[in-house]
């Protein structure tokens, strides 16, 4: 391999290791190698038991059919880990697969091209590289493909073997960010189920759908507001694991008010709300841009922009109203506006969307029309103007997200059920 060639993927591999976030360095990991490979697309798959995950995928082509800004939409799917697709047999093998025409397999191979995603989008898959991602216990965790290699004039051509050779060395580096985002991911997802087992409505779809939504969010205010590249990258791969986090401070609070059945009577609404500085006080010492963003994210998704939320300037070391002034009610004095962090603006946005769709103990799951018309009456009181702008300007994508993590039974918090005096 060129000198030259692996310098640049060394500092690829460098550049990668620095994402925290699972779903956030999958694109990443992706965005790289088809950049460095010139593929015009390419997909990820991920190790699931017997099973490979169709996890991310870019198209530029279908891409550039769409309007602008909007974001390819794909359902997730799951097919087994055996010698019948081309992924499979990557994944069962741990065997790199470099095909120059997919079109004019010779049949005697193993594996079959799947010509179904091409019939749906109109498009045409010719070269295909696919690699595995290996770490350093020889385990294969997933799958990395990508499609159409592209010479400078932009024709279509074949992956060479050098390709191959290169494309290995940088899935196993690839794999080893994977690894450690997962761990990372997995210990978030440990603490959330630390929750669940104290309010069953609170489940990994349900924050895996805020974060979701946060991030889109977010990355259109931040387009708006003229954000670098680099910051932009930052700031949404800590936001998405902080939007996970949102609830995690209900872990202080009773089961008997947390499974109450009933609507919950005033006091017992009052410790409800103590869960948002309770989940604060997690990451107060912090030794992170991450930790900052939590408990920021923890602390305020639960203010309203004209300062009707809660909990309000408090101290979430000790409860108390910040600097211990309180208003005449003896709480603490309301935040409103940009006295609320820009994470929990966005976060409370992500957060009351995905409670109206979603289907309680004490409710349906609304319809879309009333969903939306909900939300837009919130413009101004519950949510900042300009954050709902970006909320519907990114609407399609999120209707999208909701598909990628379903569930049979609600799984939003009990936080917002009104109080029975």
């Amino acid at each position: 391999m060129e000198e030259g060639k692996l310098d640049i993927i060394t500092q690829i591999s460098l550049d990668i290791n620095e994402v925290k976030d699972l779903d956030i360095l999958l694109e990443r990991i992706l965005t790289s190698a088809r950049r460095f490979f010139d593929a015009d697309a390419g997909s990820i798959y991920l190790c699931h038991g017997d099973e490979l995950v169709f996890s991310y995928t870019q198209n530029d082509t279908l891409q550039k059919r769409l309007t602008p800004g909007k974001k390819l939409i794909y359902s997730r799917f799951r097919i087994p880990i055996n010698n019948h697709s081309i992924a499979g047999y990557v994944a069962k093998n741990a065997r790199a697969v470099n095909i120059p025409q997919v079109y004019a397999m010779s049949g005697s191979e193993p594996y079959t091209f799947d010509v179904s995603f091409d019939r749906l989008s109109h498009y045409t898959t010719s070269s295909m590289l696919t690699v595995p991602m290996t770490n350093q216990r020889d385990h294969v965790l997933g799958v990395m493909q990508i499609i159409n290699a592209k010479a400078r004039d932009g024709r279509i051509v074949s992956f060479s073997k050098a390709d191959k050779s290169r494309i290995q060395h940088f899935a196993t580096s690839a794999a080893l960010a994977l690894e450690r985002a997962q761990m990372t991911r997995n210990i978030i997802m440990r603490m959330i189920s630390m929750a669940e087992l104290r309010d069953p409505r609170e489940t990994g779809a349900h924050v895996n759908r805020v974060a979701a939504y946060s991030v889109e969010i977010f990355e259109e205010w931040a387009k708006r507001h003229g954000l670098s590249s680099l910051e932009i990258e930052i700031r949404r791969d800590n936001l998405r694991m902080a939007a996970m986090l949102h609830d995690v401070g209900k872990v202080a609070i009773s089961d008997l008010i947390l499974q109450k059945p009933g609507r919950l009577t005033r006091a017992e609404y009052e410790i409800i709300k103590s869960h948002t500085y309770l989940g604060a006080r997690l990451f107060q010492d912090a030794h992170s841009e991450f930790d900052d963003l939590a408990a920021e994210v923890a602390l305020d998704h639960h203010e309203k922009w004209d300062g009707t939320g809660y909990p309000g300037h408090i101290d979430p070391e000790t409860g108390e109203p910040m600097g211990g002034r309180a208003g005449p009610d003896g709480k603490p004095h309301p935040k409103r506006g940009e006295e609320i962090s820009l994470y929990g603006r966005i976060v409370a946005v992500a957060d009351v969307y995905d409670a109206l769709g979603s289907q309680r103990s004490y409710k349906e799951a609304w319809k879309e029309e009333r969903i939306l018309e909900e939300m837009h009456q919130g413009e101004g009181t519950h949510f900042e103007p300009e954050v709902l702008a970006c909320f519907f300007s990114r609407l399609e994508t999120l209707k999208s997200i909701a598909d990628h993590y379903p569930e049979e039974t609600a799984d939003h918090d009990a936080f917002d059920r009104l109080p029975m005096f």
